[in-house]
């Protein structure tokens, strides 16, 4: 990531993720043209005609502003009010097919690293069983139907990859359109 940038403890490199791009936009929120400009959701009851630069999401002054998040609070459960703000009002959040949620480990926030298809995930065993067993309890019975899912992840479905922020455990689940 950019030293210019600024840094994003729960979403460390949003160049990476496609949540940051290079832009000539204005910032919506600080009327500055800052040549990066989030391209990730914001929820909001108000209008917003824009997109926000990466530091009026870090300082929070885009969240206040237009009294939004970048990220709903579903799979938050047992964080701090802290980081619960610090990820839905100073994160750049991610695009997903199905509503995006957050995974928490060690009883904190993980961080987003990215979406990742089969071979991706496949470097990180732990994260893999977890998402097998995940689907399995969501009613996946037949194991080569399983198999034949996470093999084929890239392609129509896709994972959502994190990293613990204490332990580096890495964590996922399945997004699909």
């Amino acid at each position: 990531m950019s030293s210019d940038l600024p840094a994003f403890r729960y979403h460390p490199d949003p160049l990476a993720s496609g949540a940051i791009r290079e832009s000539a936009e204005t910032c919506v929120c600080c009327n500055r043209a800052m040549e990066w400009i989030c391209t990730a959701t914001f929820y909001t009851a108000q209008e917003v005609s824009g997109r926000f630069c990466p530091w009026c999401i870090a300082d929070g002054s885009a969240a206040e502003q237009f009294a939004g998040e970048f990220m709903d609070s579903y799979g938050l459960d047992g964080v701090s009010e802290e980081i619960l703000h610090e990820v839905t009002r100073r994160t750049p959040g991610f695009h997903a097919w199905q509503d995006p949620h957050w995974l928490v480990h060690c009883h904190d926030a993980a961080a987003f690293i990215g979406e990742v298809g089969y071979s991706e995930l496949a470097a990180h065993p732990e994260a893999l069983d977890q998402l097998r067993q995940d689907l399995r309890m969501d009613g996946w019975r037949d194991p080569a139907q399983l198999e034949q899912f996470l093999t084929h992840l890239g392609e129509g479905a896709t994972a959502m990859l994190f990293r613990c922020t204490t332990c580096g455990t890495h964590l996922t689940y399945a997004d699909a359109s």
